[in-house]
């Protein structure tokens, strides 16, 4: 092959690398928006979960909350956002964390509008495998919090057992298991002192 002729062949290969690469590009850019839609349904799925379906019937995580301040007690809670059916507030689904053993728990905690507790979801826990991550493969626990509200039990029954309040332990996991009966207290706290702001109507549903 000719000294020009192998600088064509060259030329031709890169030109070819370069419409290959540009091409790939254009098809990651184009396919970036239905990857990020399915992503966010993904992940709204996710959440949504924590929720009864007949207790809403707009999309949540659509309409954030503005929290109002939050207290040394209640600063378990990280977001909130509004639940509703056919026009009214039913529900507020918030984000809340307890320091667990190996680090933050994050949790989904659905209070509905007349203050009882109807979910409670892991987002994320890094607790000891077969212990503390029990708070995730055993759910009939997290279960268990079902129906309560702030005064049901009362004050004195937030707590463990082994603390003298209500709840059982997760075996073997007392830094877990106490860290989400106080996260979930917590919140109740939250909701119940700021029900009125919380539960303001924000128009039709979406």
């Amino acid at each position: 092959m000719t000294q020009p002729s192998k600088a064509l062949g060259a030329l031709i290969i890169a030109v070819l690398a370069c419409l290959g690469v540009g091409l790939t590009i254009a098809l990651q850019h184009g396919a970036a928006p239905y990857i990020n839609a399915e992503q966010a349904d993904a992940q709204e799925q996710a959440f949504l979960s924590v929720l009864p379906t007949a207790s809403y019937d707009n999309h949540p995580l659509q309409q954030p909350l503005t929290l109002p301040e939050r207290t040394p007690d209640t600063q378990a809670v990280t977001a909130g956002y509004l639940v509703s059916l056919r026009g009214q507030p039913s529900a507020v689904l918030f984000r809340s964390q307890a320091p667990g053993y190996s680090g933050t728990i994050e949790l989904l905690i659905a209070v509905a509008a007349n203050g009882q507790l109807i979910g409670v979801k892991v987002l994320k826990q890094n607790e000891t495998p077969g212990l503390g991550d029990k708070i995730v493969t055993e759910p009939n626990w997290l279960a268990g919090f079902l129906g309560k509200s702030l005064n049901n039990p009362a004050e004195p029954g937030w707590g463990l057992k082994k603390d003298n309040g209500q709840f059982d332990q997760i075996a073997g996991a007392t830094i877990t298991s106490r860290a989400t009966v106080e996260a979930i207290h917590a919140t109740l706290r939250f909701f119940d002192a700021h029900r009125a702001q919380l539960l303001i109507p924000a128009g039709p549903s979406q």
